[in-house]
């Protein structure tokens, strides 16, 4: 049991970024409007994308661990959005809530004595009739 309390408390402190050069507040925060469409030089993708495909992840993973009917988005293109800029100000808010209240979300499962953090999550339908399920989480599970 005591056991199970320091992994619980380990898996907490991960999702709260404690083990991290920094955390997602500290960087969003200071994160420059101007900067959120940028893409720096010699790398691949803008603050946009990376924030969206965090975003996306990360919800997809925490349905994925609670309910068996969830259905991931298609791999590698749903995770990913479409422009390197947010459409507006509003969007790069919304994104940041979401990305917050999921992890939060996730910080609740897993500080939730009920939950058992050894228990096998079944196979869900992300991987779809006729469709090989080649996210990465389809290919931990063979």
């Amino acid at each position: 049991m005591k056991e199970v309390r320091a992994l619980r408390q380990h898996l907490l402190n991960l999702l709260d970024g404690e083990h991290a050069h920094v955390n997602f507040d500290t960087v969003i925060k200071a994160w420059p409007v101007k900067l959120r469409g940028a893409r720096p030089a010699g790398q691949p993708f803008t603050a946009w994308r990376l924030l969206e495909h965090m975003r996306i992840a990360q919800w997809d993973i925490l349905e994925f661990s609670r309910s068996p009917k969830h259905v991931s988005p298609d791999w590698p293109e749903g995770y990913w959005p479409s422009g390197d800029a947010p459409p507006n100000k509003a969007a790069w808010d919304r994104s940041v809530r979401a990305f917050r209240r999921d992890l939060k979300a996730m910080k609740n499962l897993v500080a939730k004595p009920s939950t058992d953090l050894f228990a096998r999550i079944p196979l869900h339908v992300a991987a779809r009739p006729g469709r090989e399920d080649d996210s990465p989480r389809g290919a931990a599970r063979r």
